[in-house]
């Protein structure tokens, strides 16, 4: 009886690996293009001690060119297949960076008190570093009191970055802009908050489960 020997294997069947995709791509120079644009915006907002309406549009200008680059970016990596390592850092750094300056520089001219961009900062970043913390717990995926924070940050911001003084009825935008920036600070405090406890369950679940399964490991042992 003659034996059949075994098929060889199909080399298109096998599975083949996808290399990740290149830190150098378009989504991550968006990123690096608004981390670049801070110090532009910080320049033009602060020149003459902002007494400059034409300078102050053309920060405004900077600031809506580099808060589009956010929408941009995240859209072209997620739809190209362009997610990296280095542009899940660098993409909230960027969008931390621009927004401080913005709440930075708006106080350094005394047209936003100290305490609401200390308050607002303190909370970003504490977010961010508390985010790193626990990503090896799991992830916490972005709500949609986040996205009302940005959006109140970047329209209150973008009313004070603006020459308001120099409008008809200042007052009266003024007022638009500080009950905005009053929202948002708001929001800003009660989603950090949020962000805290998600935080602390998510911590508190995965060990629970980390200790479930090494008690199983030992009785099977």
């Amino acid at each position: 009886m003659l034996s059949e020997s075994a098929p060889a294997p199909d080399p298109a069947a096998a599975p083949v690996a996808v290399p990740p995709p290149s830190s150098w791509n378009i989504a991550n120079a968006l990123t690096v293009t608004r981390i670049l644009l801070v110090p532009v915006y910080a320049w033009l907002l602060l020149f003459d001690g902002g007494e400059r309406p034409g300078m102050r549009w053309a920060a405004a200008g900077v600031f809506v060119v580099a808060t589009l680059t956010d929408r941009v970016d995240g859209d072209l990596a997620r739809r190209r297949g362009l997610i990296t390592n280095f542009g899940k850092i660098a993409d909230p750094i960027a969008d931390k960076t621009l927004m401080g300056m913005a709440f930075v520089g708006l106080s350094i001219l005394g047209e936003l008190p100290w305490w609401v961009t200390l308050l607002v900062l303190v909370r970003e970043w504490g977010v961010t570093v508390l985010r790193f913390f626990v990503i090896r717990h799991g992830v916490m995926p972005a709500g949609r009191g986040g996205k009302v924070k940005t959006t109140l940050q970047f329209f209150g911001l973008l009313l004070f970055t603006l020459p308001l003084a120099s409008f008809s009825g200042a007052d009266t935008w003024t007022t638009v802009a500080d009950v905005i920036v009053a929202l948002a600070v708001t929001v800003t405090v009660v989603t950090g908050l949020d962000i805290a406890v998600k935080a602390l369950r998510l911590r508190q679940t995965s060990e629970r489960s980390a200790m479930k399964r090494a008690r199983r490991a030992a009785r099977q042992g």
